[in-house]
């Protein structure tokens, strides 16, 4: 099936439009018309060639809503005209012990994902969410409960919602439980809005005083500017869990030295270069953990869905045009954008 999408031809190409061919529908497959495609930072290092095993032409995009137009003649939990979504993953061995336990983002043969194939780079290349039409076996296909006038700021829960989103079901933040996001951004935003959400007492860490009313708008209880010594020194030995989105080198003994006995820092931004290590003393002396998280599991991300229906928990975005692609990648590397572009796939045309 021709499609019209937007891909890279190359590290150093700017995105253009493009036709690829999706494949015809089987029998566990669902079709889905793609009426808004999220911007994710993994978009911009891929496109860019800036992580291991990129193919070109490369179509990103992993965080896509849309409509079913055709199904499978064995496909029982969805039907045409529904709104579904499609995260990160279009399959995984399903055979493994991570698979069967629903956490197909740890797959032991790696999954497969959205765009670019799997990570190793070997086999088929998949094509992503810039584009109008996309074929995903029923497995890896979510249920959308919300309106469809919100799908735009559905879209993001497919990759910054589900990221943090995880980590906090994980470590069971909730009523009692004192929570840290680090970083305001695509996926800081979520974290604060879900940890408030699940009853948990938020604290936001930012560079930027600038972002203290927008961090408590998003239900931040408290906000900390951390780089200042003395606010972070009040929170000394009082976290339960602290959630590090930021995605550059840094100090995670900052971090560390805030948390209870047991408490835990876990990370969801991958840095360019790594961290300086931490102390080792502090982690010892009061048996904390430092962990790390990935996405989602195909269970985890319709949870994710289903209780922000029920809250009417979205993702604040800026709607973007198809063609608009670079400027939006210019601004991402500025940190320029609240707190997501999602882009409307009907401009593509």
């Amino acid at each position: 099936m021709a499609t019209k999408a937007f891909a890279a031809h190359s590290p150093t190409s700017p995105l253009a439009p493009y036709t690829l061919e999706r494949r015809a529908v089987g029998p566990l497959d669902v079709a889905i018309q793609i009426l808004h495609c999220g911007v994710c930072h993994s978009d911009l290092h891929a496109a860019r060639g800036e992580w291991p095993n990129q193919r070109y032409p490369l179509v990103p995009g992993h965080e896509i809503v849309g409509r079913v137009t055709e199904t499978g003649a064995q496909v029982t939990s969805h039907k045409v005209g529904d709104l579904v979504a499609v995260g990160c993953m279009v399959d995984s061995c399903r055979t493994c012990n991570e698979c069967r336990e629903g956490l197909e983002q740890y797959c032991r043969q790696g999954f497969i994902g959205t765009y670019g194939g799997a990570m190793s780079g070997l086999g088929e290349t998949t094509y992503g969410g810039y584009s109008a039409a996309i074929v995903v076996n029923e497995h890896f296909v979510l249920k959308v409960k919300h309106a469809e006038k919100d799908l735009p700021g559905v879209a993001p829960l497919l990759c910054a919602g589900i990221t943090v989103w995880s980590p906090l079901r994980h470590w069971g933040a909730g009523p009692g439980k004192k929570v840290g996001i680090v970083g305001i951004g695509g996926l800081g935003h979520m974290g604060v809005k879900l940890a408030a959400a699940l009853g948990a007492h938020v604290v936001a860490f930012t560079t930027s005083a600038s972002k203290r009313k927008d961090a408590e708008a998003l239900g931040a209880h408290e906000v900390v500017i951390s780089r200042n010594p003395e606010e972070m020194a009040k929170h000394v030995d009082s976290f339960d869990l602290i959630i590090d989105t930021v995605a550059a080198s840094h100090s995670l003994d900052d971090y560390t030295a805030l948390l209870k006995r047991d408490g835990t820092l876990t990370l969801v931004g991958a840095p360019e270069h790594p961290h300086p290590s931490p102390t080792a003393m502090m982690l010892l002396m009061r048996r904390l953990s430092i962990a790390g998280s990935a996405i989602g599991g195909i269970p985890e991300t319709q949870e994710l869905l289903d209780f922000c229906a029920e809250k009417g928990i979205l993702s604040e975005i800026e709607p973007m045009a198809m063609a608009d692609i670079e400027t939006a990648y210019a601004r991402m590397l500025k940190s320029d954008v609240k707190y997501r572009f999602v882009i409307d796939m009907s401009t593509l045309a």
